[in-house]
């Protein structure tokens, strides 16, 4: 279950110590969401404080001296990086299990996790500067990017990395599945994939943005953009109105 307050900024005083668990978040940011992610599929009761990243209130720098999202507040200690908070949610709430049971598939499945740097690499390229490549060209990083992930799908012949449900890999990688076409987006053009270049992880993404866990926090390719102009835009952004 999650409650939300507006994207707190400039002047806007500090939150009370919290009683629960709360995430510092941004709507928008695909590492907060992999923590939303994963807090709604174990159904944990949590508070998600959203920050301005543009106009950052004071006293954040407090709670993260980089003051970067996603940042998890227990009661009694602050965790910051996604994954260092997915795997503390993992090892504080084992139920359910995110990952595999066996020790030699959980590291496989850690290093999948951490070849999605190739995919946010190309996402943050493309955010700074769109027209450094054309959108042939930035397909062609996007595939390689996934590469990877259609052939370990394809390979375990499943609905989701998970099996016949989504787990730790699914979420971790799907905020920028979600993404994918905010690229085109960026670009200015609609981006020249075909169905045949990356079957399995077309099929994936449908099934992914069925799941309630997903739909929960799902805002759409349309809004990231929106945030994304907001942001690189506008001297003091309205995340809230998108």
């Amino acid at each position: 279950m999650e409650t939300k307050t507006k994207h707190l900024s400039v002047g806007d005083p500090k939150p009370s110590k919290a009683e629960g668990l709360r995430l510092y978040s941004f709507e928008y940011c695909p590492y907060a969401q992999r923590i939303r992610l994963v807090l709604n599929a174990k159904q944990l009761k949590y508070e998600a404080v959203n920050i301005n990243l543009k106009k950052k209130p004071e006293w954040y720098s407090s709670i993260h001296p980089e003051e970067k999202v996603p940042c998890l507040e227990t009661g009694d200690e602050l965790i910051t990086e996604s994954l260092d908070i997915a795997n503390y949610l993992e090892e504080k709430y084992p139920s359910p299990a995110l990952y595999p049971a066996e020790p030699e598939a959980v590291k496989k499945e850690k290093a999948l996790i951490d070849k999605i740097n190739d995919v946010t690499s190309v996402f943050g390229k493309c955010m700074m500067n769109p027209k450094e490549k054309s959108a042939e060209e930035w397909v062609k990083s996007i595939l390689s990017s996934m590469e990877p992930f259609e052939t370990e799908l394809k390979n375990r012949g499943t609905k989701f990395f998970g099996g016949d449900k989504p787990g730790m890999l699914d979420y971790m990688l799907w905020p920028w599945g979600e993404r994918v076409k905010a690229l085109g987006m960026l670009i200015g053009e609609k981006l020249p994939f075909s169905d045949e270049d990356i079957p399995n992880l077309i099929e994936w993404q449908k099934n992914m943005k069925l799941e309630p866990v997903c739909q929960a926090v799902y805002n759409g390719p349309e809004k990231f953009y929106k945030a994304v102009q907001l942001k690189y835009t506008q001297e003091n952004p309205d995340f809230d109105s998108i």
